[in-house]
């Protein structure tokens, strides 16, 4: 049975109180520190503030995630990424991103990510451990991206945008890229829906998850500040099989 927690929790309850929704724990507070004692105990906050439900934090079973490794771009991605008309560029305007994945998509009225999510992320940004991926057209405008957080050797994605076509799917081949590179074993994708499914992502029970998230979490980060600064033309990707 999910757990109350109070704001600044010490730790979060054990994973066997999760219920068959993947439901852990509700309550605490969106503090940088709680975060991080979330996602190192494999847990994330999903909730709709619209609608004063209280802040909620999940471990579902199974995972979803994918393999950089095995990640395979579609014919038409291919075609997307030799036809070299997007940049991209990494941690140069997370805000700018988060707040374009907070906006309102074509299926869905509201988002999880409010205003609270967008300050703490932002904050674990200027911290060095959330970070993201932009892409920006030939006019220079910022098309797509994505954000997650980086943890050891576990990158854990939170959200994508879109407002040209394929932008998204770039930010996301260039991630898998750069996660191949570092012997990332695997990206969190927290939970599968038909377009990251369609992007190769899988699932994975959570017992396994966990384990593998003991594994790497503490292992040594990569340096993201190389990767700043600089423009990466889409055509370095052509390799990806």
């Amino acid at each position: 049975m999910p757990i109350f927690i109070p704001p600044k929790p010490v730790q979060f309850p054990p994973i066997y109180h999760v219920d068959n929704d993947g439901l852990l724990a509700y309550g605490g507070d969106l503090s940088p520190q709680t975060l991080l004692k979330a996602y190192h105990a494999g847990v994330f906050p999903w909730y709709n503030q619209d609608e004063h439900c209280p802040i909620l934090w999940w471990c579902p079973n199974p995972r979803c995630v994918i393999y950089p490794t095995q990640f395979k771009a579609s014919r038409s991605l291919k075609k997307t990424l030799k036809a070299n008309i997007f940049s991209i560029t990494v941690d140069s305007c997370f805000e700018q991103v988060i707040q374009a994945c907070a906006a309102p998509r074509a299926y869905a009225d509201s988002t999880w990510i409010n205003p609270d999510i967008i300050k703490s992320y932002t904050q674990l940004h200027q911290q060095g451990i959330a970070h993201s991926v932009e892409v920006w057209n030939q006019e220079q405008q910022l098309v797509g991206g994505l954000y997650g957080l980086n943890l050891g050797k576990l990158f854990f994605g939170e959200s994508m945008f879109s407002t040209q076509t394929d932008a998204s799917k770039v930010a996301f081949a260039f991630l898998m890229n750069i996660c191949a590179q570092w012997h990332f074993p695997l990206v969190d994708c927290q939970l599968p829906n038909n377009h990251l499914m369609s992007l190769g992502a899988s699932t994975l029970a959570r017992d396994s998850f966990l384990a593998l998230l003991q594994q790497y979490k503490d292992a040594s980060t990569p340096d993201w500040r190389s990767l700043q600064n600089t423009v990466h033309l889409t055509d370095n990707l052509n390799h990806i099989s």
